[in-house]
């Protein structure tokens, strides 16, 4: 079920989401959710126009308040299939790379965040927690890059941002998206296939006691990942993939 915002959120009053380029830290300009809502309505058009997209339990979404969306990675279409899906707008960290010639301009227009991830990008860390200080969604492939999609290696840097903003986690499996090639187009899936969305429970990455410590961050990351492949393990039962 998807939410619709209300006039107030849709003039960017609910101060939780800021306006439009609001400054949480001084000198860091952290994207508006009313940003990210652009490139979600130009998702749910290319997304529902060119698959067919089953999304399962997105009721289980909070309405409000930070949330990080974890997400496994095996085809490029999986982070703007959850843009176009989810019934919040997100925020994705995205690698530098992608972020050239026109399409960096408009990754930047829709509230996408650039990071560098060949080292500890201190600019990239800051705008993605004032995302989540603003209230808004935050999106992470927390295996780091695309691979099997499985959750089977994940790097630490969701557990900093969940246990750093106390954001609540919600593992997403997004499942079909490399079953089969296009005909026409070989590196995205058929037109009008099917692509499975399953949204888990949300839950806290922190053991409740504010530890920040490495050692902290490390048992964070263990909880963090035996969420995320159990919820996978029980979206590929629910949707038979």
């Amino acid at each position: 079920m998807r939410r619709h915002p209300g006039r107030g959120e849709a003039r960017g009053e609910d101060p939780r989401r800021g306006q439009a380029g609001r400054t949480v830290t001084p000198g860091v300009r952290v994207p508006s959710t009313r940003s990210a809502d652009l490139g979600r309505r130009i998702g749910v058009g290319l997304m529902y126009g060119l698959w067919n997209p089953r999304v399962l339990g997105a009721w289980k979404v909070p309405v409000g308040g930070p949330v990080i969306f974890a997400v496994n990675h095996s085809h490029n279409i999986d982070g703007p299939m959850l843009m176009g899906t989810a019934p919040r707008p997100v925020h994705f960290l995205i690698k530098k790379e992608a972020f050239t010639g026109p399409l960096g301009p408009f990754l930047e227009r829709i509230g996408q965040l650039k990071v560098d991830r060949s080292i500890a990008d201190r600019s990239a860390i800051t705008r993605a927690l004032g995302v989540l200080e603003q209230g808004g969604a935050l999106g992470i492939f927390p295996e780091g890059t695309r691979g099997e999609g499985d959750f089977a290696s994940l790097r630490a840097g969701l557990a900093y941002f969940a246990v750093r903003s106390g954001a609540a986690i919600v593992p997403v499996a997004v499942l079909g998206s490399t079953e089969r090639r296009s005909r026409l187009i070989r590196a995205v899936p058929p037109l009008r296939s099917r692509v499975d969305l399953v949204f888990g429970d949300p839950f806290q990455a922190g053991d409740g006691s504010g530890r920040r410590t490495r050692t902290a961050l490390d048992e964070a990351t263990v909880r963090i990942q035996e969420h995320l492949t159990t919820h996978l393990e029980n979206a590929r039962r629910l949707t038979g993939r």
